[in-house]
């Protein structure tokens, strides 16, 4: 097994909001007897907590053949042969033998989409699910916010962070984006502009679709523009990785922009890119952000 998928693996698994999420989700989505799907089960962690809510019976379906075999063994040991069918297998093209109650996934990445969790729920749902099932998440939001770092991340090369001007590090570092774990909270120069919103399990597009305006509101240096996601699970159940929670397994997206002072009239227009080469797409680093600032504020 490589231990790189297992490292991944243990630090999902740690992630005790994550899970109580999904705990407090399928508590309200699976009735006593459901067949529920589980796309993209890995370790089976969410099968686990339907079964506990009452599920009849889980089919898990996971891609990976080391995966499938791990999952397959887990299920053995614990003794839930009888009540959980792994199915290893492409979850788009799978057809199960029992129309299912619910579909659960949790394949979030970083800014959301570049997982495919809305196109892949989509087709599991268009092939297996029942009239009236359930899907958990329902939806599945990504937003673009401007900010200006505290003292951390692109934040460390403003001028007055160490009292020596930093232009030259601004000006050679190359443009991308970056995975950024807080630890302090950004000042949040923008509100959080929705640039996809799906229905999970009812559309195929997960996809930005165009540029969006994010309009200043407060006065502040703009070091970045962040990409972050928020998953509807349930009624009053949602789970995001922003703002960052102590165990999050998630980072957030960010894109360093050149330092530029921004004030109330101004907009941040962003557009979110994914890589050209479908293959690419889940490749979060790949996806790119094309920007301007525009000033809409009167002489």
């Amino acid at each position: 097994m490589d231990a790189r998928l297992l490292a991944m693996h243990q630090v999902m698994l740690g992630d005790r909001v994550r899970i109580d999420a999904y705990d407090r989700a399928l508590a309200r989505a699976v009735r006593p007897g459901d067949v529920v799907v589980d796309v993209g089960a890995g370790t089976l962690v969410l099968s686990v907590l339907a079964l506990k809510h009452g599920a009849g019976h889980v089919y898990a379906v996971e891609a990976d053949p080391r995966m499938a075999a791990l999952a397959e063994r887990i299920a053995a040991d614990n003794d839930f042969g009888d009540r959980v069918t792994v199915v290893q297998g492409d979850a788009r093209v799978v057809r199960l033998p029992r129309k299912a109650d619910v579909v659960v996934a949790e394949l979030m990445g970083n800014l959301g989409p570049e997982e495919e969790m809305v196109e892949l729920v989509a087709a599991v749902a268009r092939r297996n699910l029942a009239p009236g099932g359930r899907v958990v998440p329902r939806r599945l939001t990504t937003h673009l916010t401007a900010i200006e770092f505290d003292g951390e991340g692109w934040g460390v090369w403003r001028d007055d962070h160490l009292g020596y001007r930093l232009d030259a590090v601004r000006a050679g570092a190359p443009p991308g984006p970056q995975l950024h774990f807080f630890q302090r909270a950004p000042r949040l120069l923008s509100a959080h502009v929705p640039v996809v919103d799906a229905a999970v399990g009812t559309t195929r597009g997960g996809r930005p679709t165009r540029a969006a305006p994010l309009p200043i509101d407060r006065s502040g240096e703009l070091h970045a523009v962040m990409g972050h996601f928020t998953a509807e699970l349930a009624d009053g159940v949602a789970l995001s990785n922003f703002p960052s929670y102590p165990g999050c397994n998630w980072a957030v997206w960010t894109w360093p922009v050149r330092h530029t002072p921004v004030r109330p009239g101004d907009d941040v227009v962003a557009e979110l890119l994914p890589p050209p080469r479908s293959a690419a797409v889940r490749d979060v680093l790949g996806w790119r952000l094309d920007c301007a600032i525009s000033r809409r504020r009167s002489a």
